[in-house]
C-alpha cells in the first residue's frame, strides 16, 4: 500500500511540477514581452517604409503603436497569457490521458504471451517494472497451474487404475469362496486374508481421490487447542502399530520434557503421521527415530530414518503437491503425492516450518513450531 501511495504521489508531483513551472515561465514571459515590443516599436522610425510606398504596412504599424500605447495593452496580455494557459492545461490533460491509455494498452499486454517486455513513457517508468514483475509472475503461475492440473489428471488415470486392480483381485476371491462351499479351513481363510488385504488397499486409494479432491476445493482451517506433544506423539506410534509390525519397524521417541502447543491437534497428528508413514515405508533400518528439543519459543521434531538417499533435484520438489519420489507406485509407497504438500500447508499456517535433508546414512524431516502461539 505504501508504494502504492509513493508512486502515485511521484507521479502527480513530477507532471504537476512540470505544470507549474510553465504557468510561471508563461506569466512571467507574456508581459515581458509585450513591455519590449513596445519599447522597441517607439524607438524606431517607420517613416522610411512609407518612403518606399509599403503604405499598408505602415499604417498597421501605427495602429498597433496606437493600440498598445495605453490601457488595452494590459487586456492583450491578459488574453495572451489566459490562451496559454488553456494550450499548457490541454497539453496537461492530454498527457494524463496519454498515461491512462498507455497503461490501459499494458494491461492488455501483459496477457499477451508474444509480447516478452511492456514498455511505457519514462514518467511510468516505477509501473512499467511493477507490470513486467506481474507479467513474469503471472506466466510462472500459469505455467505451474498446466503443470499441477497435467500432474493430478495423470494420478487420477493411475488412481483409477490402481483401483481396477485390488478390486478384480477381491472378486476373483470372494467368487471362490462362495462357489467353494466344501473349501478347506485354511485355504478359505488364506483367500479370506487375500481379499482383506485387497480392500485395504483399496480403502486407501478411495481415500487419495478424496484427498485430491479436498484439496483442490478446501481451504484448511485450524481450530486451534491446548496439545500435550508428548502424548498426542505417543498416541500416534500406537495407532501406527499394525503398519510397524507388518514392516518390522520400531519408534523410538527422544524426548526429556513435556511441551505444550497451541494448534490444531487434528491436523498436525495428520502431519506426524504422513512422516512416521514414510520413514516405516522408505527405511532401511527397523529404528525409526523422533527427537523432540525445545530451543526457546521453539520446539523442533526430527523425523530419523535410515535409507536410500533421495537426490537433490527430488528433495527441491519433495514438498510439492501431487509430486511422488517413487514414480513405480509400488502398492505400499504409491501415493498421491500430496501428503507432504498437505503438511508444509499444515506447518506454514501454524507459523512454522518444515524442512527435509537426505544423504547417504539418513533422511530428516525436520518440523520447527512456535511454542508460543496467540490464541
Amino acid at each position: 500500500m505504501k508504494n502504492k501511495e509513493k508512486r502515485k504521489n511521484a507521479l502527480l508531483k513530477k507532471t504537476y511540477t512540470k505544470f507549474t513551472i510553465k504557468i510561471i515561465i508563461w506569466t512571467f514571459t507574456v508581459p515581458l514581452f509585450f513591455i519590449l515590443l513596445v519599447e522597441i516599436i517607439n524607438t524606431l522610425d517607420f517613416q522610411w517604409l512609407y518612403d518606399v510606398s509599403w503604405e499598408k504596412y505602415y499604417q498597421l504599424t501605427r495602429l498597433f503603436m496606437t493600440i498598445t500605447s495605453g490601457a488595452p495593452l494590459f487586456l492583450i496580455i491578459f488574453i495572451v497569457w489566459i490562451v496559454g494557459v488553456f494550450l499548457f492545461l490541454y497539453q496537461l490533460l492530454k498527457k494524463v490521458f496519454s498515461y491512462t491509455e498507455a497503461i490501459f494498452d499494458a494491461s492488455n499486454e501483459s496477457l499477451d504471451k508474444s509480447i516478452d517486455y511492456i514498455k511505457l513513457p519514462t514518467e511510468l517508468e516505477s509501473f512499467e517494472r511493477q507490470m513486467n514483475h506481474l507479467k513474469k509472475e503471472n506466466e510462472k503461475n500459469e505455467r505451474l497451474a498446466r503443470e499441477n492440473e497435467q500432474k493430478k489428471n495423470d494420478l487420477v488415470v493411475y488412481l483409477a487404475h490402481d483401483l481396477k486392480t485390488p478390486l478384480t483381485s477381491m472378486i476373483g476371491y470372494l467368487s471362490l469362496l462362495e462357489e467353494m462351499k466344501d473349501m478347506p479351513l485354511k485355504q478359505r481363510e488364506k483367500y479370506v486374508g487375500i481379499a482383506l488385504e485387497k480392500s485395504y488397499r483399496l480403502e486407501d486409494l478411495i481415500n487419495e481421490l478424496f484427498d485430491i479432491a479436498r484439496f483442490n476445493s478446501e481451504t484448511i482451517v485450524l481450530e486451534k487447542e491446548e496439545i500435550h506433544l508428548r502424548r498426542m506423539l505417543e498416541q500416534l506410534i500406537d495407532d501406527f502399530y499394525p503398519i510397524l509390525k507388518e514392516n518390522e519397524k520400531k519408534i523410538k521417541l527422544e524426548m526429556k520434557e513435556e511441551i505444550l502447543l497451541y494448534g490444531d491437534s487434528d491436523k498436525l497428528a495428520r502431519v506426524f503421521g504422513n512422516l512416521i508413514k514414510n520413514a516405516c515405508f522408505y527405511s532401511t533400518d527397523e529404528l525409526i527415530t523422533i527427537n523432540v528439543e525445545k530451543k526457546s519459543n521453539v520446539v523442533c521434531l526430527t523425523f530419523i530414518n535410515k535409507g536410500k538417499q533421495i537426490a537433490k533435484e527430488k528433495l527441491k520438489r519433495i514438498f510439492e503437491k501431487f509430486y511422488r519420489i517413487d514414480s513405480s507406485r509400488t502398492t505400499k509407497t504409491g501415493g498421491s503425492g500430496l501428503g507432504l504438500a498437505i503438511s508444509k500447508e499444515i506447518v506454514e499456517l501454524h507459523g512454522g516450518n518444515i524442512s527435509v535433508t537426505s544423504d547417504e546414512i539418513f533422511t530428516k524431516f525436520y518440523v520447527e513450531l512456535p511454542i508460543k502461539n496467540l490464541k
